[in-house]
C-alpha cells in the first residue's frame, strides 16, 4: 500500500517531488537571524586592528634595540674594567693588599652587575608596557565599535 504524498513533509501536489526549497524559505522566514554587519565598519575595525599590532610591534622592536645597545655598552665597560682589574692586579705587591684588592673588585663588579641587570629589565619593562598600552588602548575602542554595531543592528 502506498502512502499518500500529501501527507509527508515537504511534499507537494505536482508529480515532480517535495518542494525542499519552499520548506527551508518556510523555516528560514521564521527565524529571526541577525542582520549582517556593516562591511566597511567591519573592514576600517580591521585596519584599525592592524595599525595598533603594527605600531606595539614597532615599539617592541624600538624597545629591544635600546636594550641590544645598552648591554652592548655594558659588555664593552666590562671589558675595559676587567682590563684595568688585571692589570691593577699584576704587581708585585703582598699577597694580603692582593687578595683586599680583589676582594674589592669582586664587590664592585657585582654591584654594577646587580646595577646593570635592573637597567636592562627597566628598559625590558617600560617597552613592553608601552607596547601592552597600545594594544590595550585599541581593545577598549574595538569593543566599543562592538557595542556600537549591535545597537546599530537593533
Amino acid at each position: 500500500m502506498a502512502s499518500d504524498p500529501q501527507s509527508e513533509p515537504g511534499a507537494t501536489s505536482s508529480s515532480s517531488g517535495p518542494d525542499f526549497v519552499a520548506d527551508f524559505a518556510k523555516l528560514y522566514a521564521d527565524m529571526k537571524l541577525p542582520s549582517l554587519p556593516d562591511m566597511d565598519a567591519l573592514v576600517a575595525a580591521n585596519r584599525k586592528n592592524m595599525e595598533a599590532f603594527t605600531a606595539a610591534n614597532r615599539v617592541a622592536l624600538e624597545g629591544a634595540q635600546t636594550v641590544a645597545r645598552r648591554h652592548m655598552e655594558i659588555i664593552q665597560q666590562n671589558i675595559a674594567e676587567l682590563t684595568e682589574a688585571m692589570r691593577s692586579l699584576a704587581t708585585t705587591e703582598a699577597p694580603q693588599e692582593k687578595a683586599a684588592r680583589q676582594a674589592a673588585l669582586l664587590k664592585q663588579a657585582y654591584e654594577r652587575a646587580v646595577a646593570n641587570m635592573k637597567e636592562l629589565s627597566d628598559l625590558i619593562r617600560q617597552s613592553n608596557t608601552e607596547a601592552l598600552q597600545l594594544i590595550n588602548q585599541r581593545f577598549a575602542e574595538a569593543m566599543d565599535e562592538v557595542k556600537a554595531m549591535a545597537q546599530k543592528a537593533k
